[in-house]
């Protein structure tokens, strides 16, 4: 059967024989020189055993965190090495440079089935320019290219968008289920459709906000966007962070969702505050009108949760960015926590739920919620949040057939 998708799958491709450059999403958190977190690399390993057992050698090229375009030992790749080899079950090559004469050597004497890292892509400043010579020399190690890195697909940088221009270019088995699974969410959704969304940029989030007043059915808010849409309607936030810069829009926002047929925009009616963001802090649940003087916002107060959890409980589709207090902080957390199980409690009930954002999945891990209670957890902050604000992402159209 012929995948729906508009882009070329791995599962297309001619493996036998070839030197196959994958893009991966390795951006993962190193201790003392060590991996504490394998969750994507983890995720990538389907992609990684299809090619080796198809025949080819692996060229493995990834960024770690954010050097300053030049080499830093700190964010080094090279401690994914003996990750990988365990893993794998094979030795893994590692190259001190992702270009240059000895990489290209390394890469030219691969034999089939054999393994190589490359450092740091952003130890070269050509990766973020998109700079053409950058992608030429990463290309000139491979056959063929292979994008499994759904993170950073919202970059148009040279390992993202310029390859594809110079090599049979496909999308990896990880990226395949990111975005069919988030297709499915955002294109032919079973309705109602309930987005929840928080977080402290509103300039990520009012794109994907705008989007699904058309798209969906309720649109629940949260985390310091909420803080600004309760500032919107007129009250007072006291010590709370917000950006005033994005009141009008948000008053916008909230008029045409009044509009027959749009989304309805909820915004919390009473929070949780505290004029000190610490476990240890007095907390109060008010009205959002009797904030005043040095209080916060902290978290979503019983009342609105307890219409979100209604909301969701109605939903088919729910689509869930971001924790809705400081949940860093126990103290802070409940609302999240409620959130978390109402949505566990529809899915089991036949709803479809896909959530994302690094600090969704941190919550998780952090008080032990199950991820596999929901249908499916992607792997992407911003390039969830742009896919799913119904943008094609950079690394998409340069893969698009």
């Amino acid at each position: 059967m012929k995948s729906a998708l508009p882009y070329p799958l791995l599962k297309d491709a001619s493996l036998k024989g070839k030197r196959v450059l994958v893009r991966a999403g390795f951006d993962v958190p190193i201790e003392n020189g060590k991996v504490v977190d394998t969750s994507r690399i983890d995720a990538l390993l389907p992609t990684m055993h299809a090619i080796l057992k198809g025949g080819a050698s692996l060229i493995l090229m990834a960024h770690q965190g954010r050097p300053k375009d030049k080499p830093d030992p700190l964010f080094s790749q090279k401690p994914l090495v003996p990750v990988l080899e365990k893993l794998l079950k094979t030795r893994v090559l590692f190259a001190d440079s992702c270009v240059g004469g000895s990489t290209k050597k390394a890469a030219a004497h691969l034999k089939h089935g054999e393994v190589l890292l490359l450092e740091n892509l952003r130890f070269d400043a050509r990766e973020k320019k998109n700079d053409p010579s950058f992608a030429r020399e990463l290309a000139a190690l491979a056959d063929l290219y292979v994008n499994d890195a759904f993170t950073n697909c919202h970059r148009a940088h040279a390992s993202m968008v310029g390859i594809p221009k110079l090599l049979p270019s496909y999308m990896g088995l990880q990226l395949e289920e990111e975005v069919t699974h988030l297709s499915k969410a955002t294109e032919h959704p079973q309705k109602p459709v309930v987005l929840i969304i928080s977080g402290a940029k509103m300039e990520t989030k009012i794109p994907v906000i705008e989007n699904f007043l058309t798209k969906g059915d309720d649109v629940l808010i949260g985390g310091c966007i909420a803080n600004t849409f309760i500032a919107a309607r007129g009250f007072d936030v006291g010590m709370s962070k917000y950006e005033e810069e994005w009141i009008e829009k948000c008053q916008e926002l909230m008029l045409e969702s009044k509009i027959s047929g749009k989304a309805k925009i909820h915004v919390p009616r009473d929070v949780v505050v505290a004029t000190e963001a610490s476990e240890t802090a007095v907390k109060l649940d008010l009205p959002v009108e009797d904030i005043e003087g040095d209080m916060a916002i902290y978290d979503v107060g019983k009342v609105s949760l307890e219409r979100f959890i209604a909301v969701i409980a109605k939903a088919k589709t729910i689509i869930w960015n971001g924790p809705l207090g400081l949940s860093e902080l126990n103290r802070f957390s409940h609302a999240t926590k409620r959130i978390a199980e109402a949505i566990a409690k529809t899915c089991t009930g036949g709803a479809t739920a896909i959530i994302g954002g690094g600090d969704t999945i941190d919550f998780h891990i952090r008080y032990h919620y199950p991820l596999d209670a929901y249908t499916y957890v992607s792997t992407g902050g911003g390039a969830m949040l742009e896919f799913i604000g119904g943008k094609e992402l950079p690394a998409l159209a340069a893969l698009r057939k």
